[in-house]
């Protein structure tokens, strides 16, 4: 390899780094965006996202934090009004058990 073909391979390589440098940045941005409206929306700390930025364990910090805390969010209204249920409550036996059964004799042994 001549030095001009070097200096163009080093340039492209550069170039291509800076490149990959912004879409990583851009990605780890929506991230701790994504995060921040997720944990404010579930009554925790926005700012908390910023943990996304530990390298390594930061992204298992904050879902760990989302899996076992308690959300302090409103509860929704039942759709169904104050009384209705979705569903009939389920039958006390199912089938209904025969009042008068009297089971057959067991066959005759030979």
């Amino acid at each position: 390899m001549d030095p001009d073909q070097i200096n163009h391979m080093s340039g492209a390589i550069a170039g291509m780094m800076g490149f990959f440098m912004l879409f990583g940045l851009v990605i780890v941005a929506f991230a701790i965006f994504l995060f921040w409206r997720i944990l404010t929306k579930a009554g925790l700390s926005g700012p908390l996202a910023l943990l996304v930025l530990v390298p390594g364990i930061g992204w298992i910090i904050v879902v760990c934090i989302l899996a076992f805390s308690e959300w302090r969010v409103v509860p929704v209204a039942n759709p169904y009004g104050s009384g209705l249920q979705p569903y009939p409550p389920p039958p006390t036996s199912y089938p209904p058990a025969p009042t008068n059964y009297n089971p057959p004799p067991p066959p005759p042994q030979p």
